[in-house]
C-alpha cells in the first residue's frame, strides 16, 4: 500500500510539473508563407510536420504591423502602445522596453526558471550598452543577439553579441547558428534542475536576405533571383526549426515542452518586383498596415497533453496571449499593478473563445495606410486613422479579405465599434509613455511647436 502511494504521488507531481515553454519568432514571415499555410511554393517540411504535431492557429496575429512592437507584447502581455515601444526601434534613440515593465523570462525565474534568448533582439536603441536594459536585465540568463538585423546579411553575420561580449564574424547563416547556439545552451549551459524558457527569434526572412546554396537549390525552377531567395531564406529558416525540434526529441524534453511558433508581422514589400517576396495568402495589405496581411500571421502550437494533434482553430489571438499563456502554464502569478491586454490561449488550442479584457487592438505609426489604428471584437474589425476621425468596418469572419466595407450597411455596429474603439484608444494612451508624442516612427523626436 505504501509503494502504491509513492507511486501516486510520483504520478501527480509529474503531472503537474511546470513546462519548459519555447518561443520561435520569425521575421516577416507573412500568413501564407509555409506549405502548411497553403503557398504552392515554398518547402517548409519541418514545420509543415509541426503544425501536424499540434494545432494550426488560422486567425493568429501579430501585437503589431512591425517589429519592435510585436516583439514588446510578446514579453510583457501589454499592447505596444501601453509598454513604450510604439514602433520600430533604429540605434541611438530614446525608446526601448523599459525595465518598469514585467517582461516574461524575469517573471518565470521568480518560479524557478531558467531563462535563454537568442537571436534577433531589437527591444532597445542602446544595444549592450548601460543607458538601456539589455536581455539579461528583463532576466535572460544567457543570450545571443543583434540590436536588431542580422548584418550585413544572413550569411556570416559580424554584429552578434553573446551575454554583452562580440563575437565577430560567424561562419555561418543567422537561423542554423542561432538554434546551435540553443541547442549548445540546452546541452551544455542551462540548469537541467530547473524547467526552462527558451525565446528563439529568427531574423529570416527579413531584409537583407541571404540563403544558402543548399536551399537555393531547392528551387532549381525560379528564374526570379529574389524570388528564390526568399524561398529559400523560408526554407532555410524551416530547417533551422526542425534542428531545434530534433534535440528536444534527442533529449527528451519534447514531451515536457510548450512549443509556439509564430511571426513578429506580415510580409515585406509588395510581393512581386520589390524586395520582399512573402505571401499573406491573399489577405489584403502588408508589413505596415493594420489590415490583415500586415497583422495576421502563421501560429503553430504543439502542447503535449492539451493540443490534439492535427488540429486547427479559428478562434482569433494575438501575440500578447503568449506572455499571459506561458505565465499561467508555469505558476506564475500575473502582475496586478498593471493592465494585460493578453488572455490564456489554452482556450483557443481547444477551439473556444479566449477570455480577455481588453479587444484586440494594433496602432501602427509608420502604418503605409491611411488607417494607422484597428480593434477587433468577435467577428467584427474597425479600422480608423491615428486621430480617429475615418473608420472602415469589416465582418473579417465572413470576409478576411476585407473588401466588404459595411458601416454604411451596418449602422448600429458601427457605431457600437466606433466608442469601443474611441475608449480603448484614450484609456492606452493615458497610461504608456509620451514617447509616441515626442517621436515620429523609427524614434525621431519631433521638431518643437
Amino acid at each position: 500500500m505504501k509503494r502504491l502511494l509513492l507511486l501516486v504521488l510520483a504520478l501527480s507531481a509529474s503531472a503537474v510539473a511546470a513546462p519548459n515553454i519555447v518561443v520561435f519568432l520569425a521575421d516577416d514571415l507573412g500568413w501564407g508563407d509555409l506549405g502548411c499555410q497553403g503557398h504552392p511554393i515554398i518547402q517548409s517540411p519541418n514545420l509543415d510536420a509541426f503544425a501536424k504535431q499540434g494545432v494550426r492557429l488560422t486567425q493568429c496575429y501579430s501585437a503589431s504591423a512591425v517589429c519592435s512592437p510585436s516583439r514588446s507584447a510578446i514579453l510583457t502581455g501589454r499592447t505596444p502602445y501601453r509598454n513604450g515601444v510604439f514602433t520600430w526601434i533604429p540605434e541611438g534613440r530614446d525608446i526601448h522596453l523599459r525595465a518598469s515593465e514585467v517582461a516574461l523570462p524575469k517573471l518565470l525565474k521568480t518560479v524557478g526558471y531558467t531563462t535563454c534568448h537568442v537571436g534577433k533582439w531589437h527591444l532597445n536603441s542602446h544595444f549592450n550598452q548601460p543607458a538601456q536594459p539589455q536581455p539579461n536585465d528583463h532576466g535572460y540568463d544567457w543570450w545571443l543577439a543583434t540590436q536588431n538585423n542580422a548584418a550585413p546579411s544572413h550569411e556570416h553575420p559580424a554584429n552578434f553579441v553573446r551575454n554583452g561580449q562580440p563575437i565577430g564574424k560567424v561562419e555561418d547563416y543567422s537561423a542554423p547558428f542561432v538554434v546551435k547556439e540553443a541547442i549548445t545552451w540546452l546541452r551544455e549551459h542551462r540548469d537541467k534542475s530547473k524547467p526552462f524558457l527558451l525565446s528563439v527569434w529568427t531574423h529570416e526572412p527579413h531584409y537583407p536576405i541571404k540563403s544558402a546554396p543548399e536551399f537555393k537549390a531547392k528551387y532549381p525552377q525560379l528564374t526570379d533571383d529574389v524570388q528564390r531567395e526568399h524561398h529559400a531564406n523560408v526554407t532555410q529558416l524551416d530547417h533551422a526549426f526542425g534542428q531545434l525540434m530534433r534535440a528536444l526529441d534527442e533529449m527528451k524534453l519534447a514531451d515536457d515542452t510548450i512549443v509556439i511558433f509564430t511571426a513578429d508581422n506580415g510580409p515585406e514589400g509588395d510581393g512581386i518586383k520589390s524586395p520582399g517576396r512573402g505571401s499573406t495568402g491573399g489577405l489584403r495589405g502588408r508589413k505596415r498596415a493594420v489590415y490583415e496581411g500586415g497583422i495576421r500571421v502563421p501560429g503553430l502550437v504543439r502542447w503535449p497533453g492539451k493540443t490534439k494533434a492535427g488540429t486547427t482553430s479559428d478562434v482569433p489571438v494575438i501575440g500578447s496571449d503568449i506572455f499571459v499563456t506561458a505565465a499561467t502554464a508555469a505558476g506564475a502569478p500575473l502582475p496586478k499593478d498593471r493592465v494585460l491586454d493578453g488572455g490564456n490561449l489554452l482556450a483557443a488550442l481547444e477551439g473556444k473563445p479566449v477570455e480577455r479584457a481588453r479587444p484586440l487592438y494594433w496602432r501602427c505609426a509608420i502604418a503605409t495606410e491611411p488607417l494607422k489604428t484597428a480593434m477587433r471584437i468577435g467577428d467584427w474589425k474597425i479600422l480608423a486613422d491615428e486621430a480617429l476621425t475615418k473608420f472602415e468596418l469589416y465582418n473579417v469572419q465572413a470576409d478576411p479579405q476585407e473588401k466588404n466595407e459595411v458601416s454604411a450597411g451596418e449602422p448600429a455596429k458601427f457605431a457600437e465599434m466606433k466608442t469601443a474603439l474611441v475608449k480603448l484608444n484614450t484609456e492606452i494612451e493615458a497610461e504608456g509613455p509620451p514617447w509616441w508624442r515626442d517621436y515620429n516612427h523609427g524614434g525621431k523626436r519631433k521638431p518643437a511647436n
